[in-house]
């Protein structure tokens, strides 16, 4: 069985360097160490890029549907592959870890990312890899949304971009199954300037 990567973000050009598209800067950066393109797949409402990753079968993919609208995806995916949760890694922007950060977990909530919250309605087992890729907060939540789907300042992507490389280099260890090692790698990190 492939191991699926999913990383959620907005489609379309206006939205392409957005901090809410993180998941998706992620995902890019796994298909060019893979060698994949992506294309688009009506059944599953995602464009869809499979390959070898670190001596692994994967299935990489980025919902067409707007982040809110994330689960439909994420479900059409998950089932079409039938793939079990302990199979799947979920990137996404996450506002309560600073800029140069990016934290794996196991399981747990949504946290109130509406891209998660989506994912919880159409699935019933959560526990699934995550990889939350921080953006930092706006410092108020009246803030928030125009504040994810703007672009990062240059210092701000650069910390970002720096954490998404940080994340790939420790896919050998979670993809091997290995994730409590993957997770003291990632998380003792220097954290790219901050």
């Amino acid at each position: 069985m492939p191991f699926l990567i999913i990383g959620l973000g907005n489609p379309g050009s206006k939205y392409a360097e957005t901090r809410h598209n993180a998941g998706f800067w992620f995902l890019d950066r796994l298909a060019e160490k893979a060698g994949v393109s992506f294309r688009r797949s009506l059944r599953l409402h995602s464009h869809v890029a499979r390959g070898s990753l670190f001596g692994h079968d994967c299935i990489l993919a980025r919902p067409r549907t707007f982040m809110n609208e994330s689960g439909r995806a994420v479900r059409a995916v998950l089932d079409y592959y039938k793939a079990d949760a302990e199979q799947v890694l979920v990137a996404y922007d996450e506002l309560d870890l600073p800029p140069g950060t990016a934290r794996l977990k196991l399981g747990g909530g949504h946290g109130g990312h509406n891209g998660m919250r989506d994912i919880f309605r159409h699935t019933t087992d959560h526990e699934f890899i995550r990889l939350r890729i921080g953006i930092g907060h706006p410092g108020h939540k009246s803030a928030v949304t125009g504040y994810v789907l703007s672009r990062p300042t240059a210092e701000q992507e650069r910390l970002i971009r720096g954490s998404i490389s940080d994340a790939v280099d420790v896919m050998p260890s979670v993809l091997d199954g290995e994730l409590p090692a993957a997770m003291k790698e990632l998380h003792t990190e220097k954290t790219n300037g901050l």
